[in-house]
């Protein structure tokens, strides 16, 4: 970008990554960030503002908290300190063992305004996720626990994915399970993930395969195909099917070490795995840069 070239703060939001909620937030609450503006008050963006969202970003990706992150920024020390990301985490499994939406819901619309959604998913959802599944593992009242939070977290992310869809266009991406996985909303985790970077999505949250999903992807004509794996594998039937469908698939999830050496046996043009929501989306990236 030239140097005198100003972005607005749409035009940041799809280059970074982050939604302008969270940089007014970071303009209003921390002063992270100084855009100048137009006689209507627009804001407008230089290169070294933009430069100053990629290194906030790097800190978050670090394990700041973006309380910290301005003081980072002046003093450029060689190690981030711990954010509060374990605080955070042990608020929202207090609120789940109490069965709170109300505090489920501050809790994650505090975040969601203040982070962007890959520092979400790195810092917070998915270090949540492997505790509650310790929890869950021992604890005698896990399944009231777990259908009472994955109803929740499918009915946010939903929502947030329905909203980022009304204002995306062009193809989507098509996400599947190819495994029943009952209360689990690890696909909308993906969804979020994929719609808050500006990929449109259709989300198929019950297993289909073989001429279905072939079906399917005649119909929507998505830009690539998101296969989300279960603990259990039909490797020959996957492979007929992936080779008929013309089209970038990615393929993997947690369970993605149990099938890794099958998968990168298949002879299948355009086929790429992954195994955390950030790798996915960062394949999509690649793919459509």
């Amino acid at each position: 970008m030239p140097s005198d070239t100003l972005l607005a703060i749409g035009e940041l939001a799809r280059r970074t990554g982050v939604n302008p909620v969270t940089l007014r937030a970071w303009e209003r609450r921390y002063g992270l960030l100084n855009p100048t503006r137009t006689a209507k008050g627009h804001r407008l963006y230089s290169q070294a503002q933009v430069e100053r969202v990629e290194a906030v970003l790097a800190w978050l990706a670090r394990g700041a908290s973006v309380g910290q992150v301005r003081d980072l920024l002046d003093r450029q020390p060689e190690a981030a300190p711990l954010g509060d990301w374990a605080a955070r985490q042990a608020q929202i499994i207090e609120a789940i063992a109490n069965l709170s939406q109300r505090a489920l819901d501050q809790q994650f619309n505090q975040v969601m305004a203040l982070y962007p959604a890959v520092t979400l998913c790195e810092q917070l959802l998915l270090p949540l996720q492997q505790a509650l599944n310790l929890r869950w593992h021992t604890f005698f009242n896990e399944q009231l626990e777990r259908v009472f939070f994955h109803t929740w977290l499918r009915s946010k992310l939903g929502a947030r994915v329905y909203h980022d869809n009304q204002a995306l266009h062009g193809p989507a991406v098509l996400l599947a399970e190819d495994h029943e996985r009952p209360q689990d909303p690890s696909l909308w985790l993906y969804a979020w993930l994929l719609s808050s970077n500006g990929m449109p999505v259709e989300v198929l949250e019950r297993p289909v395969a073989g001429t279905q999903l072939e079906r399917a992807v005649a119909a929507l004509q998505p830009r690539a195909l998101l296969l989300h794996l279960g603990p259990r594998l039909d490797a020959k039937a996957l492979q007929r099917t992936l080779a008929g469908l013309a089209l970038p698939t990615l393929a993997g999830g947690a369970c993605l070490p149990l099938h890794q050496a099958q998968l990168r046996a298949f002879d299948v043009p355009g086929l790429h795995l992954f195994d955390t929501p950030q790798a996915a989306l960062r394949t999509l990236q690649t793919l459509h840069s």
